[in-house]
């Protein structure tokens, strides 16, 4: 009677079971929705910023800051946004040319959209292929993504603009040789300025001329034109090596004369005067004692002449013949 009583029990419970569970269903998905719900918040509410990255969080679309690089939590559930901004990473953009592969051999493409990036009109109405290299980093995230849209584009557009403005300016011989500094900076800094105006949040680092070449129809000719003008320079400053070397002697020797002669004319003057003073003296001397003086001037003109004469002979008149020779001196000659 119990084993049929406990049956009779069992054959009742199934029913009410299935209501209890039944019922307990609607706790049991709540639950799970919950811990799923929960599971997603939490994944939601964590993010990451890279070292050389900040995070820009948005609340229902509206800017309320930046983070710093770390781990860092924000409102689940799409409430706030964040988008990583690389502030630290110098990008890069080319123009006339494209690299298709880094590396120690790097290769270049080229195609028609890129050949009429680098097709240019110069001020001397020449035309010229300039490939340019523009770098920036972004310097202000909120600018960067909610002043311009798509910044990379337009960045592209202004420097094509500004680009084609200063070549405008400038003849190719400046652009092909010794103004391709000058052309570059001076875009580099138009760049900026406008990037500024528009509030771009980018700061252009650098701007490089790659390459700047004639068309390739006029390009031997154009070769030959450069040589002709490298040749004619050359010629020039040789010239000009020449004239520096030659002038400076000449100068030099000229005014190596001019006081040689200052010097002579010194030197007469001073041996003039030092003659009028002289036989100044001596007429003094002579009016003083005519007799003595002329004896000693006769004597000493004498001194001064006798040994400069060779051979001596001396002659008195009151001799019918001539005395023997004498030996004056070294001088010994019969």
């Amino acid at each position: 009677m119990a084993g049929n009583g406990r049956f009779g029990r069992e054959t009742e419970d199934p029913l009410g079971d299935m209501l209890r569970r039944l019922r307990e269903v609607p706790r049991r998905l709540g639950l799970i929705a919950v811990l799923v719900l929960g599971g997603v918040a939490l994944y939601s509410a964590y993010y990451q910023v890279e070292p050389d990255e900040v995070g820009v969080v948005t609340r229902f679309g509206r800017f309320v800051g930046t983070t710093p690089p770390g781990p860092h939590i924000k409102w689940p559930l799409g409430i706030e946004r964040v988008q990583n901004v690389p502030v630290e990473r110098q990008n890069k953009q080319e123009f006339g040319f494209r690299t298709v592969q880094a590396g120690v051999r790097t290769e270049f493409g080229r195609d028609s959209g890129t050949e009429a990036e680098s097709l240019m009109l110069t001020g001397d109405l020449n035309v010229a292929n300039v490939e340019w290299i523009v770098q920036y980093k972004i310097a202000d995230p909120y600018r960067y993504l909610f002043k311009v849209r798509e910044v990379r584009a337009t960045l592209g557009i202004m420097s094509e603009a500004v680009m084609r403005e200063v070549v405008g300016d400038h003849s190719v011989t400046e652009l092909l040789t010794v103004g391709r500094e000058a052309i570059a900076l001076q875009a580099k800094e138009s760049l900026a300025a406008l990037c500024k105006r528009y509030e771009m949040g980018v700061d252009i680092q650098q701007l490089v001329l790659q390459d700047v070449d004639p068309p390739a129809p006029v390009r031997p000719s154009f070769n030959d034109v450069n040589e002709a003008i490298q040749e004619r320079e050359r010629a020039i400053n040789e010239a000009w090596a020449e004239y520096n070397q030659e002038i400076p002697k000449a100068r030099g020797s000229a005014e190596q004369q001019v006081q040689a002669a200052e010097g002579y004319a010194v030197e007469r003057v001073n041996r003039a005067r030092g003659d009028t003073e002289r036989f100044l003296a001596l007429q003094g001397e002579y009016r003083k004692a005519p007799a003595v003086t002329r004896t000693r001037l006769y004597l000493e003109t004498l001194a001064a002449v006798l040994p400069k004469t060779g051979r001596r002979v001396i002659v008195d008149d009151k001799l019918r013949s001539v005395l023997p020779l004498l030996s004056i001196g070294k001088e010994v000659s019969p």
